[in-house]
């Protein structure tokens, strides 16, 4: 093989591995384990993993652990020792530390936040929105902006199921586009999402990851090709962590929309991440939420 193909084959055998760690957080994942669904020696897998995705087997289990902390938190009131086992620690004193050196506040203060937009919640602005998910005590509010798009061409992952749980497809799609050269500063990344989180459940929603990537660039396997049309969009940017961005959803549906004189157009809602979630802590990540409108 030529150093590129070997390049190539080492990230198909990483992605298995990635995709086994999403699939698997409540197992012990250990490193053996890992190096044998990749077929490499337990010798060099780590360094091979790390190469490619750029962070420890350890960083990637601890990173989707406590997010999947966060979104239990919010959604449900399950004692937080009981997330805080689910996560892999011992303690709820660990897990708490864990939790506020990511999230920058403790899980109980987490979990009071989340409360504020329930249905017997209080009103924010001049609409009360009903089945929101987590939002802040605090009143919301978001800068929205109305913007025409250039298409996109795009490289998909479709995902079924939880919204939340759209992170494993991403990164699929990294591990694969780093040996091909796809993850300089240009690349973008949008995700789409066909469906109402409150209409259905959670194991029917569809939702695609999507990387930007040349028309010359075939897509992978389970890949497919994706565009996002050109259009006219309303555009906010939420700041902080991924499992807070029902309060964004339903304060641009509750609050602007009805205000807004605008329309909905026929196209999903779609996300674009504007910063990287792996090197910086949640409370500082910027994914901008964008609402196709008619005309």
């Amino acid at each position: 093989m030529s150093r590129h193909e070997t390049s190539l084959a080492h990230a198909a055998r990483i992605e298995r591995v990635v995709a086994h760690i999403a699939d698997h957080l409540d197992s012990a994942l250990d490193l053996e384990g890992l190096a044998a669904i990749a077929c490499f020696s337990p010798w060099h897998f780590h360094r091979v993993y790390v190469a490619i995705t750029g962070e420890t087997v350890a960083d990637t289990v601890r990173r989707l652990r406590l997010h999947r902390a966060a979104v239990d938190l919010n959604r449900t009131a399950l004692p937080i020792g009981r997330i805080g086992r689910r996560a892999g620690y011992g303690s709820v004193a660990a897990f708490t530390r864990a939790f506020a050196a990511d999230y920058g506040t403790p899980p109980a203060a987490w979990r009071r936040h989340g409360q504020g937009l329930r249905p017997d919640g209080p009103k924010h602005g001049d609409v009360k929105m009903p089945n929101a998910a987590p939002a802040y005590r605090t009143p919301v509010h978001y800068d929205v902006t109305i913007e025409t798009i250039e298409a996109q061409t795009l490289i998909a992952v479709s995902h079924l199921g939880d919204y939340q749980e759209i992170g494993k497809a991403f990164d699929r799609l990294m591990v694969w586009a780093g040996p091909r050269g796809l993850m300089g500063p240009q690349t973008r990344f949008f995700g789409i999402y066909y469906d109402d989180p409150a209409s259905k459940p959670k194991s029917e929603l569809r939702s695609e990851a999507c990387i930007t990537a040349p028309l010359d660039i075939a897509p992978g396997q389970d890949m497919h090709r994706q565009v996002i049309a050109a259009s006219t969009v309303a555009r906010l940017v939420h700041k902080g962590p991924y499992a807070d961005l029902d309060v964004a959803y339903a304060w641009l549906y509750h609050n602007w929309l009805p205000q807004s004189g605008r329309e909905p157009g026929d196209a999903p809602c779609f996300e674009e991440y504007l910063n990287d979630p792996r090197s910086l802590p949640p409370q500082e990540w910027l994914t901008a939420v964008n609402l196709p409108l008619k005309g």
